[in-house]
């Protein structure tokens, strides 16, 4: 008997552990910000209460093509991982995932999230959703990330797509103020990311990939977060004279640029040894809390 509760022990972490490894291949914390970016589109899309089962199923669909390119990215990116302190305990660099069994779970999630946009938004939104994934996890991945410091810059657009995504899911076209959204977290992207490459440099530098720290230096990159963070700033105040919010949203957004502007200028003239992945960190507070915002002004005014 007691062995047979140590097999069943045993069997329980085993597959406890393979669920979690393969829940890690998806970037759950990054998935779950762009999910909420699609569903801020999608709200803002329409005028009355979404439509339950259409806007369930197509947020799904987008969270899962969205969760297969995170899993592509590690699939491509495993060598590089592997040398890097902040991802060498990633499931494919650590071995707790084969990539043949990678690439099939990828395939599975891509399959299933295309088909749901395609029976529950419409092609439109699923072209684009495949389309985003292509971006990120083969044309960023693959060739951006190794080849330019402006990898970031160029590869963002793939990443700010959830929210013209919700949109399309929602109405089946474009819309210019889905594209303002998609401009905002085009924008947020370099300053947010930059400044984790700022604090990971050494990583990036090891695993020889061209990040701006590593191609133009600390102090360069420290200038264009802040120049970018002021575009930024600009950017996110748009929503308030297209129309697409109000008095609310202005309110919170100016308090939030005024913060990511102090982290900014911190960073660049007054550093301390936190300040850049203290900035990297209330960069995604930043985007969470503007998105949130801009839905309770939608909903409430």
């Amino acid at each position: 008997m007691a062995k047979l509760l140590s097999v069943s022990s045993a069997l329980d972490t085993s597959v406890s552990s393979t669920w979690r490894s393969y829940y890690q291949l998806t970037k759950p914390k990054v998935i779950y910000l762009l999910m909420l970016t699609a569903l801020v589109g999608m709200c803002l899309a329409v005028e009355s209460w979404l439509p339950p089962l259409q806007a369930t199923f197509s947020l799904l669909g987008i969270g899962l093509v969205c969760a297969s390119a995170a899993a592509i990215n590690q699939i491509l990116d495993r060598n590089i991982d592997d040398k890097m302190a902040r991802t060498q305990g990633r499931p494919l660099p650590k071995g707790r995932v084969s990539v043949l069994n990678a690439s099939l779970f990828a395939g599975i999630l891509a399959l299933m999230g295309f088909v749901m946009l395609l029976l529950a938004a419409n092609l439109l939104t699923a072209i684009l959703t495949f389309a985003s994934m292509l971006g990120y996890a083969v044309v960023y991945t693959l060739f951006l990330k190794r080849a330019t410091p402006q990898n970031i810059v160029i590869g963002g657009l793939a990443g700010a797509m959830p929210p013209l995504l919700g949109w399309t899911a929602m109405t089946g076209q474009f819309d210019g103020n889905a594209l303002l959204l998609v401009m905002i977290i085009f924008t947020w992207t370099p300053p947010h990311f930059w400044a984790l490459a700022i604090h990971r440099r050494d990583d990036y530098a090891k695993a020889n990939i061209p990040m701006l720290p590593v191609t133009h230096g600390v102090e360069f990159t420290k200038t264009c977060v802040l120049l970018y963070t002021l575009l930024l700033c600009a950017v996110a105040l748009l929503p308030c004279l297209t129309g697409l919010s109000s008095w609310l949203y202005g309110v919170v957004v100016m308090g939030l640029n005024l913060r990511f502007m102090q982290h900014a200028w911190r960073l660049k003239f007054k550093p301390q040894p936190n300040s850049a992945i203290n900035t990297f960190k209330f960069s995604i507070v930043h985007l969470m809390i503007l998105f949130l915002a801009l839905l309770l002004d939608h909903w409430l005014l």
